[in-house]
Order: structure tokens, then C-alpha cells, then sequence
């Protein structure tokens, strides 16, 4: 517990190379999404559709750096099982922009901080960041595919500084995401 603490006192003090990781297994949907506070803030969202699509709710009071991409968990040698699709809605659920993850040549990707392989999928933004500022306002991003199933990680935001609080509890979510999209046995 000592090393743990040094090491998240250490962590916090400069700035770390990564999106927060999230865990939200539970239905997202349009009544009920998932709220992104601090939306320029990255976060990588560990999420599992389960027959429905997924909603997201972006609100802020100030224009703001937008950056939305997919990526999914690269298990071995693995083929990707399926992609995912995103769109951006507006306030009023009008969709004003989005990415279509079959049209999108999705590449492996290992990830330095989890130590982990992924499928990049599309973005909005480039090289997951962002290269687009949205007006002050509220947004929903929703994640489907044709069959509404299957296990992505929705990654927001690009400003990687994370406080004490948050490196803390990244080691146990780094765990239980690797447990529920890496510990497969096969294709």
C-alpha cells in the first residue's frame, strides 16, 4: 500500500501519458447516457453493448476541444470480432456528425501506459487528439453497430492530467478491464 501511495503521489505531480480509464458495463440510453463531465479531459470508456445502443451527454458552458474515437481490446492474435459505429447528436438528438467504423480500416495499436494491445477505430480528431472546437452547448455521442453487442472503449478528451484521486483508482479499473475485455480464452 506504501509503494502504491508513492508511486500515485509521484504520478500525480507530472503529467501522465494516457486517457483515464473508465469502467461503465450498465445501459447507457437516451433517457439514462452517460454523462462526460470535463469533456477536453481524456477518458478512455470501457463499455459493453448489450442489444441497444450506447448514449453519451457532452454539456458545456464554453467552447471546447472535441475529440471522440473508438478503439476495442486486441486479444492475441485475434481478428476483430466486429466494429463499432459513433455519431455526434446535438441537444435535440440530431445528428451532426459521426463515423462509421466499417468504413474505417481499423489497425492494432499497443498502448505504453496498460501495457495492453487495441483495434483503433475511427475519430474524430487525429492521432487521438483533437483538431476540432464545438460551440458552448449539450451533445450525445452514440456508439452502436448493426447488432448492438460486443465490447469497445470509447476514448474522449485529450488533456492527460490526471489528479491524485484519479491515479488511484486507475490501478484496480486497469485490473478489472483487463479481467473483462483481455482474459479470453481463443477467438
Amino acid at each position: 500500500m506504501k509503494y502504491a501511495l508513492a508511486l500515485a503521489i509521484s504520478l500525480s505531480s507530472q503529467q501522465v501519458a494516457a486517457h483515464a480509464p473508465v469502467l461503465s458495463t450498465e445501459a447507457k440510453t437516451a433517457d439514462a447516457p452517460y454523462v462526460i463531465d470535463n469533456a477536453e479531459h481524456s477518458k478512455a470508456i470501457y463499455a459493453i453493448l448489450d442489444g441497444d445502443a450506447d448514449f453519451y451527454k457532452i454539456e458545456e458552458d464554453q467552447p471546447f476541444d472535441f475529440y471522440v474515437g473508438l478503439t476495442a481490446a486486441k486479444v492475441g492474435d485475434c481478428p476483430l470480432p466486429q466494429t463499432f459505429n459513433f455519431e455526434v447528436l446535438d441537444a435535440n438528438m440530431k445528428r451532426i456528425d459521426g463515423r462509421d467504423g466499417r468504413d474505417f480500416e481499423w489497425w492494432p495499436w499497443f498502448e505504453e501506459f496498460g501495457k495492453q494491445w487495441y483495434w483503433v477505430g475511427p475519430e474524430i480528431g487525429e492521432n487521438f487528439a483533437s483538431t476540432t472546437v464545438y460551440p458552448a452547448g449539450t451533445y450525445y455521442v452514440r456508439v452502436f453497430n448493426t447488432a448492438n453487442s460486443g465490447k469497445y472503449v470509447l476514448a474522449v478528451g485529450d488533456q492527460e492530467r490526471f489528479g491524485l484521486g484519479t491515479i488511484l483508482t486507475m490501478f484496480g479499473t486497469i485490473r478489472e478491464t483487463e479481467r473483462l475485455f483481455w482474459d479470453e480464452a481463443g477467438c
